[in-house]
């Protein structure tokens, strides 16, 4: 029966996970044993202060008023970020944070657990898993980060664990910051960046039952890059020196004031990722589970949720497997979509010193949005003034978005930064565009787009990826491409179009998309090319290894498509060396295995592909632009890393191309992508910030307030987006609708002006019922 299951009850762990699991447990059911195995001392605790949302303490107030009224009179509370770089101080308001001392927490929590009759062992050693296991209806592992029962049982839970690239170490400062500090320190060393915010009040501002503490208390975690921690000699320096060395570096900050540790050590944070949570009656919480960077302040916060979470499962289902399953399908996607802001916001912090040379608003705009759940809407809800200041510093003109800037590239000024990403139709005959593409196309640039591209325009009839793909290689396709053109540029004036030039590779003479993507045809199948004789996938194709012969046929088919498409009237080009297309499969290690000058190390993987760029520059008209799409990673081990990318990016921009394409992925079959929103973007924009380039960031790009907040935060100078133009064609006109913007970025078609304001919808504003009988 639901609410009866699991009635002995180990916990090991006595962090917050842990011990608010089993004083939730033991309130919901006061016949449960439990028992909690700590093996440090009931005071020992190596952090300082820890920090929880709103939203956790909603369910805190809901779950357990007694844990949340404790909790409650220690808070901190405040709600400005200050970011201090450079000798300069911008502070944003509107954030409202919540933070006590660690302490104070495992005390409320050891007092609550004390009065429900749980059974607390500290200076303990919990007896292994399995052997609880067989004892106990539940084993709660809340064991951290380094959990022996994860390790005991790796096989069962299948943990990947990832190590990053900067130090970092938690002290603390006997005052009370005014707000949480972000302060950055150009040391000769190298870059160090400061994170510090305050969780206890000084005395006169406590309530009765606090701690004193003569000026309050704050967190100071020092983080940076190995390199940099290296050779400023910390790896040599003990705690102590290592705390003095902080506060010398960060003195402004802390007033002259020193910093304390409390068996602090430098140390690599780990990302836990596990495939399961739950192996039998044994359950992974909180850190054990999975980690999210401190940069977020999201671990104490997640295990806490963790805890609500699993109490309601083993409240609502009828036995232990069924609680766990459901535990694990609730925390999962909550969970997985933290880790994602953890990471970008970890991948931020890791290089940061590319965005050093920011102008100073922009900096700081770019720090807060880091994560990508800090956004430019919801920023300029919360404090419009400092967004209206990094808009000002920007130029953008009051009362518009950034997304509706104009931005040049040679002779081409888009009027906006919204591009429509290159989607393959699969709806040409013999390659050539019919009245498909010229609806298709011909809508989204009287969708308000700055730039409309097509799908990738195969160079050859072998160089298709599908019976269905559009080519460039007749005269009869150059003539139905002038038709979309010519429509574009007269009915759309203002939206520039753009071609994509590709060869399929190893991956063409493949079915429709909605017929089996990706597999063979069932019959008149055509020969493969590719740089290496290595099939996509088990089932396709092998491809023919190109010789010294065919490159050169290939890379006049290229330019022959080319000057079709100087005729046609595009106005860009864009070469297709990405998703495992032929120039792709030049350039990722996984797919080119050659012995000669056209493969081994990067500078000679990208031989060919620039071969073919040059060659298409040499022709294409000197006034318009030319762009480079490229796999950033492929998602697999082994493959093009993003150091890779940012040297193929400086190649091509070296040679020419005015703008990076940067998407990812589908080079190898066996990809595992890390999906989520906006989950491309980091790439390019560490190209962007790394080069200097021009960069057009793509992936999961779904809302208008995602591409203000990548162009204003400097991390994309175009946003390309295709599934919301499938959905929406006038998706940028409705986005200015949106934001009541009627500016020159977005012109309304005549024809369409009238529809340029929100239909009205059903009526509102009924009278309210003035009297109610009970």
């Amino acid at each position: 029966m639901a609410g009866e299951v699991a009635v002995r009850v180990a916990v090991i762990g006595g962090g917050p996970g842990g011990l608010y699991s089993a004083a939730l447990l033991k309130r919901l059911d006061p016949r449960r044993e439990i028992t909690v195995w700590e093996r440090n001392a009931p005071d020992d605790t190596f952090g300082f202060g820890v920090v929880l949302s709103d939203e956790t303490l909603g369910g805190i107030e809901h779950a357990d008023p007694e844990v949340y009224r404790a909790l409650q009179a220690e808070f901190v509370r405040w709600d400005d970020i200050d970011i201090v770089h450079r000798g300069r101080t911008f502070t944003s308001g509107g954030h409202g944070f919540a933070a006590l001392g660690r302490r104070r927490l495992l005390a409320v929590l050891h007092r609550r657990c004390r009065d429900l009759g749980i059974d607390l062992r500290f200076r303990t050693e919990a007896p292994p898993a399995a052997e609880l296991a067989r004892a106990h209806d539940l084993v709660i592992a809340a064991d951290g980060v380094h959990s022996a029962t994860r390790t005991a049982h790796a096989d069962a839970f299948r943990p990947r664990l990832t190590t990053h690239r900067c130090r970092y170490i938690w002290l603390a400062a006997d005052f009370a910051f005014d707000a949480f500090r972000f302060e950055i320190a150009e040391t000769e060393h190298g870059v160090a960046q400061l994170h510090a915010y305050p969780y206890a009040r000084p005395p006169a501002d406590l309530p009765p039952s606090g701690t004193p503490c003569p000026s309050g208390a704050s967190t100071v975690i020092v983080e940076m890059r190995e390199e940099v921690w290296r050779s400023a000699g910390l790896d040599r320096c003990d705690a102590r020196a290592s705390a003095e060395w902080c506060a010398k570096t960060f003195t402004d900050a802390l007033g002259g004031r020193p910093l304390r540790s409390n068996n602090s050590s430098w140390t690599a944070f780990r990302t836990v990722v596990n495939d399961r949570w739950s192996h039998g009656n044994t359950v992974l919480l909180g850190d054990a589970a999975h980690t999210a960077h401190f940069s977020i302040g999201s671990g104490t916060k997640l295990a806490v949720e963790d805890a609500l979470a699993l109490a309601a499962c083993l409240q609502e289902q009828p036995d232990t497997a069924g609680a766990l399953a459901a535990y694990e399908a609730e925390r999962r996607p909550v969970v997985a979509s933290t880790q994602r802001a953890a990471r970008a916001s970890l991948a931020w912090f890791e290089e940061l010193a590319t965005y050093l040379g920011q102008p100073p608003r922009q900096f700081a705009f770019n720090l807060l949005t880091r994560s990508r759940r800090v956004t430019h809407d919801n920023l300029r809800l919360r404090d419009p003034g400092f967004v209206a200041a990094v808009e000002g510093e920007a130029d953008t003109p009051a009362g518009t978005p950034p997304m509706f800037t104009p931005f040049r590239l040679r002779s081409l000024t888009l009027r906006n930064r919204v591009v429509v990403s290159p989607m393959d139709m699969y709806s040409a005959r013999d390659g050539v565009p019919g009245d498909f593409h010229l609806v298709h196309l011909g809508a989204r640039a009287l969708g308000g787009a700055g730039l409309v591209m097509t799908e990738m325009v195969c160079v050859s009839e072998e160089g298709r990826i599908t019976p269905g793909c559009a080519g460039l290689y007749t005269p009869h396709q150059a003539a139905a491409w002038r038709r979309v053109t010519d429509f574009v540029h007269t009915q759309a004036p203002g939206t520039a179009i753009g071609l994509q030039l590709g060869h399929s590779g190893r991956k063409g003479s493949t079915k429709l998309m909605w017929d089996g993507i990706d597999e063979p045809l069932d019959d008149g199948n055509w020969p493969l090319v590719a740089a290496s004789p290595l099939p996509y996938k088990p089932g396709s194709q092998r491809p023919h290894e190109l010789t010294a012969g065919e490159l050169t046929t290939i890379r006049s088919q290229f330019t022959s498509a080319a000057r079709r498409a100087v005729d046609c009237g595009f106005d860009l080009l864009e070469l297709h060396c990405a998703h495992g297309y032929l120039l792709s499969g030049f350039l990722s290690p996984l797919t080119n295995q050659r012995t000669d000058a056209y493969g081994g190390s990067l500078s000679r993987r990208l031989r060919f592909p620039l071969e073919v760029f040059d060659a298409i520059r040499e022709l294409w008209p000197e006034d318009r632009p030319m762009t480079v799409r490229i796999s950033a990673t492929d998602w697999a081990e082994g493959g093009t890393t993003a150091e890779d990318a940012v040297a193929m990016a400086a190649a091509f921009a070296e040679h020419g191309a005015d703008a990076i394409d940067v998407s990812t992925g589908q080079v190898v079959a066996d990809e595992r992508p890390d999906f989520g929103r906006s989950y491309q973007t980091p790439f390019a924009d560490r190209i962007r910030n790394t080069l200097g380039v021009p960069v057009i960031a793509v992936g999961a790009i779904s809302s208008w307030d995602d591409v203000n907040s990548l162009v204003l935060a400097g991390r994309a100078d175009l946003c390309a987006l295709a599934r919301p133009h499938l959905y929406d064609p006038h998706w940028t006109l409705h986005a200015a609708a949106e934001q009541g913007y009627t500016g020159p970025g977005a012109p309304w078609p005549p024809p369409y002006q009238a529809g340029s304001r929100t239909p009205p919808t059903g009526r509102t504003d009924a009278p309210k019922p003035r009297l109610t009988l009970r």
